[in-house]
């Protein structure tokens, strides 16, 4: 359910908060004034408010001012507000008998009443419907390094039918070509070259005379058509390597009758060429000093008239005709271009780039490719934009997470239905009766929101104003509850006359005892301050305190340019912060593409992203290869582009976070001392390696093998035996460690044995008074085995 919001900012509460209440500093000496000091302040209108007081200020906070007694309806307190004119409900299909009432924005006309510095807020809600009609013309470069590629296309109508046809039911297909314009320095002008540019060129000596942009096919649902005419043509030839596209291109924009635009369709301009482009001012060099007036030049032939007439198209020109005439521009080009042509897209809004294959053989898919990405996002754009208003966007895409400072969603399927909140302020006041209006439109779509603005700057009170008025001595006009005196009178009812002065009156002119008359910058007359002029700027309250030029400056701007000098102190406009207001509060810089603010390893500010975490750099902090998480991230790079598996293997997906340069190679070798080296585990259990580096153009580099290293891995039952054995092992020769060592020991102490007996012997050898023991006891037992035996007989 589509709804509108107003903003919930609270002024006085911001005002309050800040310990100053510039309502009272007595700058404002009229209603109109008072408005315009601060959206939180409020004027009294009533005759007899603050009678009892010497000084007082009708100008206020509404709350203070009823506290001091004015009736309700005497104050003056507008607020902005919005109204809705048209919402018409989003279609979901572009197709059928309401194709010609498609909307695909809501709503689709508002009208914003503003007061200055008051924010307000509206929603609006954008859809890519299905089914939607496309126009699609080829422009192609003909000049002589384009042969193959013009034999490749001869039959392209045919195939790009058929798949675009599963895209959208209502296809039409339109070719025109370009070379260069005919003339010197640009072309071969001699007139052996005139009716053939080739003449004497050996390897092609036959091609048409060199032409600026040609109409060739208007935009039909008949391919066979567009086949017929391509293989018509033949290429031409020109001098220098850089080609006329742009022109052709401004063309091929505003001729929207001769290239036959449908209002109910999407525009693709599709931009196929091997070189560069001439750009604005390169006409100089033929004498051509007359920019291009961005308006459709086709003769009767369908041949651009002014191709000799006027200098190249600016790239704001270029952006300018196609934001308004709703085209794409798909950029199809050589792969050595590609980075030339991808600086031109982020000046021109709407712009894709697309790599071309040397013969364009791959024509089809890069458009298949372009228009998906064109239909998967949405990016509003403002045309018109009046100075004094701010705007600030807060996108809110399909995971429903406001992104603030976003106006663009991506990733998006055709259907889905993505809301953007608008944040409007009116900074000042034009002159009185001015009425502007802007428009917010996504970038190709025909659907517009068209907002029209008045301003709040006057006061109903001003309406019954009173000239020669008897409140005011006759000599000056009531209005709104004061008096504004003829000149040479002063005072609350024009009684005093200038140069009037006395000691009770100055008393009135001092902010506190001590302190210098009117703050030694005005003088006091008739109880009041009559503050000097300055060359500086305006000196202003009750006692000539203030100023709008004491604020802090940045590089000698006062308040950056970003804010207003109220009383020496910065009052930001909307989107920047600071004493300075040198901070810009916008963060749409500081997300990545994976949508992170500073990819996690920063904080940001004053719209630049800071980086907190050691070793990252770049603009988002993108780039830290010693980060713990880089080889997290690039894997799911390697994965998804190598081998279309992981987190992101949407191909969308992949191609938008994915931008990094990989190199495949068979065998990894780390010889670059700062490349990272990251290892990770497939699916499979087999080993993927690549390395990571940040090249010193600023590119990441990755290389990687072509294939993860995979081999049979041993199983449980091998592991175990292996472990076991190895354990029995161990102890084993650790047993036969012990058993040598033990009879190592033992054969030492048996050798000093056997030494021991051996020096023994000798001894009771070579000893006369030795007898052996084991001799004396056989003699013994002979001796009594005798005498044994003579006893008995």
């Amino acid at each position: 359910m589509w709804n509108m919001s107003t903003s919930t900012w609270n002024p006085a509460a911001d005002l309050l908060s800040s310990g100053l209440n510039i309502c009272m500093s007595g700058s404002a000496t009229s209603c109109e004034e008072c408005l315009l000091i601060h959206p939180s302040c409020a004027w009294c209108a009533q005759e007899d408010f603050g009678k009892r007081r010497s000084l007082t200020s009708r100008c206020d906070l509404k709350q203070n001012l009823q506290k001091r007694g004015c009736e309700p309806r005497f104050i003056e307190y507008p607020r902005s507000t919005i109204s809705i004119l048209q919402n018409s409900p989003l279609s979901t299909k572009g197709s059928g008998p309401a194709q010609y009432d498609v909307v695909q924005i809501m709503p689709q006309r508002i009208s914003l009443s503003l007061r200055p510095g008051d924010q307000t807020a509206f929603s609006l809600q954008v859809r890519q419907v299905e089914d939607y009609p496309v126009d699609l013309y080829y422009l192609m470069d003909l000049s002589l390094s384009m042969k193959d590629d013009l034999d490749t296309i001869r039959n392209l109508g045919t195939k790009l039918a058929e798949e675009m046809g599963k895209l959208t039911s209502n296809f039409r297909l339109g070719f025109g070509s370009f070379v260069d314009k005919n003339m010197s320095p640009f072309s071969y002008t001699a007139p052996k070259y005139q009716e053939n540019p080739c003449n004497g060129y050996k390897l092609f000596p036959n091609c048409v005379p060199t032409f600026g942009f040609r109409h060739i096919l208007s935009l039909t649902d008949k391919v066979d058509r567009f086949n017929e005419e391509v293989q018509k043509q033949m290429v031409s030839r020109n001098r220098d390597a850089p080609e006329g596209g742009f022109d052709a291109i401004l063309q091929a924009a505003v001729c929207k009758e001769e290239i036959g635009w449908r209002k109910e369709a999407y525009h693709l301009l599709v931009f196929a060429t091997d070189d560069v482009p001439h750009l604005a001012l390169d006409g100089r060099l033929g004498g051509l000093v007359q920019p291009h007036d961005g308006r459709c030049h086709l003769n009767d032939h369908n041949e651009y008239s002014a191709s000799t007439k006027m200098d190249y198209p600016s790239l704001a020109l270029l952006g300018e005709k196609l934001a308004e005439n709703n085209i794409f521009l798909i950029f199809a080009v050589t792969k050595r271009l590609y980075v030339i042509y991808k600086n031109f897209t982020a000046l021109i809004p709407g712009t894709t780039v697309e790599i071309l294959d040397q013969d364009s053989k791959n024509v089809i898919q890069l458009i298949i490719t372009a228009y998906n990405n064109i239909r998967s996002k949405v990016e509003l754009t403002v045309s018109d934009h009046p100075e004094d208003i701010n705007l600030s966007f807060t996108a809110t895409c399909q995971d429903g997470k406001p992104l603030p400072g976003f106006r663009k969603c991506a990733d998006l399927k055709i259907g889905e239905t993505v809301s953007f909140d608008v944040s409007v302020e009116a900074r000042s006041c034009p002159p009185r009766g001015t009425d502007q209006t802007f428009t917010i439109k996504p970038v190709g779509f025909k659907d517009r929101l068209e907002v029209a603005v008045n301003y709040q700057c006057d006061c109903s009170c001003s309406r019954t104003a009173q000239v020669n008025s008897s409140l005011c001595n006759s000599i000056g006009m009531y209005n709104c509850g004061t008096c504004r005196c003829e000149p040479g009178y002063l005072g609350a009812h024009c009684e005093c006359q200038e140069g009037e002065a006395s000691s009770m009156y100055l008393s009135a002119c001092r902010e506190a005892e001590g302190k210098q008359v009117c703050s030694g910058r005005g003088e006091c007359s008739c109880n009041q301050c009559l503050c000097y002029e300055s060359e500086f700027g305006k000196i202003y309250g009750s006692f000539c305190e203030c100023d709008d030029f004491s604020c802090a400056r940045h590089k000698g701007v006062l308040c950056s340019g970003h804010g207003e000098c109220h009383c020496g102190e910065c009052k930001c406009h909307a989107g920047f912060v600071g004493d300075n207001c040198n901070c810009s509060t916008e963060t749409s810089l500081c997300f990545s593409d994976d949508g992170k603010m500073c990819s996690g390893r920063g904080s940001c500010v004053c719209g630049r992203c800071q980086c907190t975490e050691p070793g990252a750099f770049g603009e988002t902090c993108e780039k830290c290869p010693t980060c713990p998480d880089a080889c997290g991230t690039k894997r799911e790079c390697i994965e998804c582009r190598l081998f279309n598996s992981g987190r992101l293997a949407d191909n969308e997906t992949c191609q938008r976070l994915c931008k990094d340069k990989i190199i495949t190679v068979e065998s990894l070798e780390n010889e670059d001392p700062a490349a990272v080296l990251c290892v990770y585990k497939t699916e499979n259990d087999c080993v993927m390696k690549f390395t990571y580096l940040e090249h010193a153009s600023g590119r990441s580099i990755l290389t990687a093998l072509q294939e993860p290293e995979c081999g049979g891995g041993p199983s449980a039952l091998t592991v175990l035996l292996a472990v076991v054995g190895t354990i029995l092992l161990v102890g084993v020769v650790l047993l036969a460690t012990w058993k040598l060592v033990i009879t190592i020991h033992d054969r030492r102490e048996f050798a000093r044995f056997q030494s021991a007996r051996v020096r023994a012997r000798y001894l009771m050898a070579s000893n006369p008074l030795y007898k052996d023991p084991i001799t004396t006891h056989f003699a013994e037992m002979e001796t009594f085995e005798k005498s044994f035996n003579g006893g008995v007989h």
